[in-house]
């Protein structure tokens, strides 16, 4: 049987970079090994070079499967060179080093073989591995277009450094857009200016309560990101774009921001959703998520007080359609490394990260709110 070092840097030397990703012979990779072990495996092509693999075994009658969730594509290398090369996976002071080993292919590897390793659990598992997460989720939206098997709670590996956590905040990224007539710059009167309606209507937004304030993610919050307009200094600009960055929470729908948002605008500016990505919260009290934290502490020594993660997961998509099911977010990477240049993740809490995984597959009892460890 491969190992947990071997199945990481076998999968960091695909080079899933995303643009474009080609993740697909890394998803082949992981379906040939889950075959071999008997799993159900359907690849789904997903563009040129792309797909995701839904991989299932044990699935009963009446029952409810454990589902882990990951994905293979990886950001961009960056601009700065890399003390190791960034697809060779270089094992060195305990650690794997690479573009993916923190975010998220060392998780990837974790469940696979816990999942390949484990007593098969009533209700069977699922695997849920994505294209495309790393710009928007596509890859988990396309997945969950289709049937999924039916699953009564979910674990995403990304990188928490093995601490359990409940949720993420929602991302609703606008694009906006005022239009206006172009005229000559010494005789405006001529002439629309979209940049000043855009200023106009931008300046609105300043002060602007989005919501409630959720008691451990905070509140709801928007970042005005990007803005452009003008064709040169003496003509009247007849366009002008910006972008603005919502991130919201539990008790805060993203119509509801969207409503808002251009009810300060007004009609001259449209709107367009860029990224529409849910927030993500499962109370940390539910009996599944609390029994799991308290063997993650167990095992990894790690605080299992209640907590977030500031950045979006495929979460966002599986878990609203599979019914809202208890989702817990851990895994081995550390997430500030994740994007950044000479990436690292622990060889030990890769090991650990594969033991909690395999405990929860071994205690599932085909629902979710009755296991204890």
């Amino acid at each position: 049987m491969i190992d947990i070092v071997e199945l990481t840097r076998r999968l960091v030397a695909f080079d899933t970079v995303n643009p474009p990703g080609r993740e697909a012979e890394a998803m082949a990779c992981c379906a040939d090994l889950l075959r071999e072990a008997g799993f159900d495996c359907r690849l789904t092509p997903f563009g040129a070079g792309r797909c995701n693999l839904l991989a299932s075994k044990g699935l009963e009658p009446g029952r409810s499967a454990l589902a882990f969730s990951g994905h293979l594509d990886t950001v961009p290398l960056g601009a700065q060179p890399w003390r190791h090369d960034p697809h060779e996976a270089v094992v060195a002071e305990g650690c794997i080093h690479g573009r993916g080993t923190s975010d998220m292919k060392g998780g990837v590897a974790a469940f696979l073989l816990a999942a390949l390793e484990a007593k098969l659990p009533p209700g069977g598992i699922v695997i849920l591995l994505t294209a495309g997460e790393e710009t928007g989720a596509e890859g988990a939206r396309a997945m969950a277009a289709a049937p999924l098997p039916k699953i009564g709670a979910m674990i995403v590996a990304e990188s928490t450094l093995n601490r359990p956590v409940q949720g993420h905040k929602g991302a609703l990224w606008l694009r906006l857009t005022a239009t206006g007539k172009t005229a000559h710059g010494a005789m405006p009167h001529h002439g629309v200016n979209a940049v000043m309606k855009m200023a106009h209507a931008l300046t609105r937004l300043e002060g602007l309560c989005l919501g409630p304030t959720h008691a451990v993610m905070g509140p709801p919050t928007l970042n005005l990101g990007t803005i452009a307009g003008g064709l040169n200094t003496n003509s009247v600009p007849d366009l002008c774009t910006a972008t603005l960055d919502l991130r919201s929470v539990p008790g805060v729908t993203h119509d509801d921001l969207h409503a808002l948002v251009a009810g300060r605008l007004g009609p001259e500016i449209n709107i367009e959703r860029i990224i529409d990505l849910p927030a993500v919260w499962t109370e940390p009290a539910h009996p599944w998520m609390a029994a799991l934290a308290s063997h993650a502490a167990r095992i990894a020594g790690v605080d299992t007080s209640p907590t977030v993660v500031s950045y979006f997961t495929d979460a966002s998509i599986f878990t609203p359609v599979l019914g809202d099911v208890p989702t817990m977010i851990l895994g081995p990477g550390d997430p500030a490394l994740a994007h950044q240049t000479d990436e690292f993740v622990s060889i030990d809490r890769l090991i650990a990260a594969r033991a909690i995984y395999a405990t929860a597959i071994t205690q599932w009892d085909g629902q979710s709110a009755q296991i204890s460890f």
